[in-house]
């Protein structure tokens, strides 16, 4: 972060340095979440300088009225932004205006009286038993270099078979998962860890990666690397992700996420509850895990309308 960038008062980049050290330290923020804000709050302080004429003071923020917060929201959405960013955005600056509240150096009326925009109702685009099953293999990786496509294969192997978001399969190191490992501690969003059963094809995939890998993996040390030693990249398995898809036909949600996705559906369809799922997946609330029933509906229907004769 480089508040030399960021036009507005001394005051006011203290307290907001303040707000986000204590989000990092206190709370625990995930990063993902926490560079949001940063980008949030950066996005809308450079937007008031613009919209007051002048860089804003922690005065300026005082006397904030609902008009300005619309209007900021106003400018991200002909900018580009859609629903769902205008929602992290609004809910980054009550965060920020409610740490200056509860400080006494403000009032954050302004942004209570703001609704968020609605959000879309979309359902995740799982991948089939049959196109997991496969996309997941080790035959199935496209990198001729040996150790990397294994590396891939247990990769994905961990977001099917564990459900776990990417870069939580990506922070573990091998004391994690040793291999006669029956279930995995993963840490997740905000720090909270969860408990995940561990199938046998997982540490199967992961010693062969190992058994390949030329870097010495220590215990405490990332798990997975990139081709120069370093720690694997998200991005990385998003591009071989993005040449399965190709290589396999699959459509364009086919993501590492839709993995995951595909882990809590194939669940859910086999008989699995919601409450074990939701554990799983380590949702907070249940609400986001009940979306899952709607893609099983989903999918019966389109078997029901495919397959009645009097349909």
């Amino acid at each position: 972060m480089n508040e030399i960038l960021i036009l507005a008062g001394p005051d006011l980049l203290e307290q907001r340095r303040q707000w986000l050290d204590q989000l990092s330290g206190e709370r625990r923020l995930a990063a993902n979440t926490l560079q949001a804000y940063e980008r949030d709050t950066r996005q809308f302080l450079t937007f008031l300088t613009t919209h007051l004429g002048h860089p804003p003071a922690l005065s300026h923020i005082h006397t904030l009225r609902t008009a300005d917060l619309r209007a900021f929201l106003a400018k991200r959405r002909r900018d580009g932004s859609g629903a769902r960013s205008l929602g992290r955005h609004l809910a980054g600056l009550r965060s920020f205006l409610r740490y200056l509240e509860r400080k006494g150096l403000i009032n954050a009326a302004a942004a209570g009286a703001i609704r968020a925009p609605r959000q879309p109702k979309s359902l995740p685009k799982p991948l089939t038993d049959r196109q997991a099953v496969e996309l997941v293999t080790r035959q199935a990786q496209l990198n001729d270099e040996p150790w990397i496509a294994a590396r891939d294969a247990a990769v994905l192997t961990l977001l099917y078979g564990c459900g776990l978001r990417i870069a939580e399969a990506l922070d573990l190191t091998p004391a994690d998962l040793p291999g006669d490992a029956r279930t995995l501690r993963v840490t997740g969003k905000g720090g909270k860890t969860r408990i995940v059963p561990v199938l046998d094809v997982v540490p199967r995939a992961i010693d062969e990666y190992r058994t390949l890998c030329p870097y010495h993996l220590d215990d405490d040390q990332p798990l997975f690397r990139g081709a120069r030693g370093g720690k694997l990249q998200p991005a990385i398995i998003q591009r071989e992700m993005q040449k399965l898809r190709g290589a396999m036909g699959l459509p364009d949600s086919a993501t590492p996420h839709a993995l995951r996705h595909s882990f809590a559906t194939h669940l859910l369809a086999g008989g699995g509850d919601l409450r074990t799922i939701q554990e799983l997946l380590g949702h907070a609330s249940l609400s986001t895990t009940q979306i899952y029933t709607g893609v099983d509906q989903a999918r019966l229907l389109e078997v029901y309308d495919r397959a009645h004769p009097r349909a």
